[in-house]
């Protein structure tokens, strides 16, 4: 049984940073690409970022050039650096994976940006 699981969230002023975590319960080499959503109150899941097997990444648009996604093969984590934070991204934040067709999903993590 796959689980993701994450952390990192909390409560930010805007213009600050958070840094999420997910852990894989087994090798992130499994997996043909992890990444992150999110989901805000009253509205759809949406794709933050994502990065895969090959090394090849994607970001929204909203997110380009504040968020970065990485990737530590040897603890099974995949992280999302947060910067420069806006009330718009608050949000629960979800981790995302793909195996062998099987899509994944952690619990999900709130982030608040708010002064």
């Amino acid at each position: 049984q796959v689980q993701l699981v994450e952390s990192g969230g909390g409560l930010v002023q805007p213009g600050g940073s958070l840094r999420l975590s997910c852990a894989a319960s087994q090798s992130i080499f499994s997996f043909n690409d992890m990444g992150w959503y999110r989901q805000a109150p009253g509205k759809e899941r949406e794709l933050v970022a994502r990065i895969f097997s090959g090394g090849n990444i994607m970001y929204a648009d909203a997110v380009k050039g504040r968020f970065t996604i990485s990737r530590d093969n040897a603890k099974n984590t995949v992280y999302l650096q947060m910067n420069s934070l806006k009330p718009e991204d608050t949000a629960v934040y979800y981790c995302h994976g793909v195996q062998m067709g099987w899509q994944y999903w952690g619990q999900g993590t709130q982030v608040t940006v708010s002064s």
